[in-house]
């Protein structure tokens, strides 16, 4: 970046000025060129003008022609030769060539009434031919060939060319250290964030960066902080977690473990201690058979490559399967659970995953649920979308945890969570399985009051 910002500062700050110079010197010759041949010009019809209206064309002894011939040549430092019709020299301002015969191309092509000019730029001159015409008949009588040197504008275009050179120079020896010094004060920043990835990737998490200047360099260093606290949370969530799951898994089988040694230290063990003890034993198989369906469960939504079974599925059967399933849970500790169904809805989902899904909120509501309260799930439909709400009456979510709950292994109340048996995995499987629907889920809660969860999923599948 460095490299690529110091280039960039090079060529918008060099070139442009290098072109810029080079244009306007070459204008300003241009033009010089340009006006020295009007301004011959109209000498040229002068002189002509002179020639015609004083018979000078047959008496080259006038003074006023002589003299005004003599003044131009001085004044353009060049050579003016008046020719007759026949190509003879009747008038040279140095003097060499008169009564010698002129052959020239451009002079003849001059007799047919033509005008023509041409510059050498090598040899530092301008060469004019300018036809002499009667004023009456209109006939060519003669020609005027002016020959007259650039030296002078050429000098002042090198002298130009040179001072611009100059200033070029060191208007780009500035800019060279302006860019070396700005793009590595604009860069430095950047090796800071650097800096600071690297040690992340080491393990450092407990440096903030702090970088001043440009407030989108300051936007990012907020940026990278809170991609920092937001690592250490989940470092923190995934030490706990590990923590939490092994309890849990260690927790069964320890049970499990005791029951087995009581009755094997035993002899003669009653049936009724033996149905006791086995009863024991089969319900801490469920529990630690629920954690593993947990895990397992995330691990397949968490797949990439995870594949979605799309059928078209009666979501009002569906729901009412589920809550049949739940009704005897909710019956233990006599909580209400009502359904309400607005329309029958049919929707292309995996049946699977979005019975898993709700079945996780709706068996949520029952658990962390006030004895004798209620739970209501209801169903609606528009055009685009069908909309689940499960509404509760129990323990609620404090404000502060309710923008982590869908996180894994998050759990508010962990005490509580572990006497309901829950791992803090059934939101965020939840919520993986909506999102694998192209769907949306959204909770609204206040402790002690209840937690509503509302899901939206589109009625046809989205791939």
């Amino acid at each position: 970046m460095k490299a690529q910002l110091f280039a960039v500062l090079i060529l918008l700050g060099v070139i442009p000025m290098t072109i810029f110079a080079w244009v306007l010197i070459h204008t300003y010759y241009d033009e010089a060129i340009n006006q020295r041949i009007s301004s011959l010009q109209n000498h040229g019809n002068i002189i002509s003008n002179l020639l015609v209206t004083t018979g000078y064309m047959t008496d080259n002894t006038i003074s006023e022609v002589n003299s005004e011939i003599a003044q131009v040549a001085n004044i353009y430092e060049g050579r003016i030769l008046v020719v007759d019709n026949n190509l003879k020299i009747i008038k040279d301002s140095y003097a060499l060539e008169e009564g010698k015969t002129l052959i020239s191309k451009e002079a003849i092509k001059s007799f047919e009434g033509n005008k023509s000019q041409y510059t050498d730029k090598g040899k530092q001159y301008v060469e004019m031919t300018i036809p002499v015409n009667h004023p009456d008949s209109g006939k060519t009588v003669g020609v005027i060939i002016m020959s007259f040197s650039t030296k002078n504008m050429d000098t002042i275009s090198d002298m130009l060319e040179q001072k611009a050179t100059i200033i070029i120079i060191t208007i780009s020896t500035i800019v060279f250290l302006f860019a070396f010094f700005y793009s590595s004060k604009l860069t430095q920043p950047f090796k800071r964030v650097t800096s600071s990835i690297d040690r992340l990737s080491e393990g450092y998490m407990d440096e903030d960066v702090s970088i001043k200047g440009f407030s989108e360099m300051e936007s990012i260093s907020e940026s990278f902080n809170q991609m920092i606290s937001r690592m250490k949370q989940l470092e923190d969530s995934r030490q706990e977690f590990v923590s939490n799951v092994s309890h849990e898994l260690k927790t069964p089988i320890t049970s499990m473990k005791v029951l087995a040694d009581s009755l094997l230290q035993q002899e003669g063990v009653p049936a009724e201690l033996y149905q006791e003890f086995l009863v024991d034993i089969a319900e801490e198989i469920d529990r630690e058979n629920k954690i593993i369906n947990d895990l397992l469960s995330l691990v397949k939504l968490d797949k990439k490559s995870g594949e979605m079974h799309i059928s078209t599925i009666n979501i009002n059967e569906l729901l009412e399967q589920i809550m049949k399933r739940l009704r005897p849970i909710a019956a233990k500790r006599n909580i209400e659970l009502v359904f309400e169904s607005f329309r029958p809805v049919i929707a292309e989902v995996d049946e699977v995953k979005i019975s898993l899904a709700l079945s996780n909120l709706i068996e949520n509501a029952i658990k962390y649920n006030f004895d004798e309260g209620w739970v209501r799930v209801s169903l609606n439909a528009d055009h685009k979308f069908f909309y689940v709400k499960v509404s509760d009456s129990g323990v609620g979510i404090p404000e502060d945890a309710q923008n982590a709950i869908f996180e894994r292994f998050y759990r508010v109340d962990k005490a509580r969570s572990r006497e309901t048996g829950g791992t803090g995995l059934g939101l965020s499987i939840t919520r993986n399985a909506i999102l694998m629907h192209r769907g949306a889920i959204k909770v609204y809660s206040k402790e002690n009051e209840g937690t509503t969860f509302t899901v939206r999923v589109p009625l046809n599948y989205i791939a």
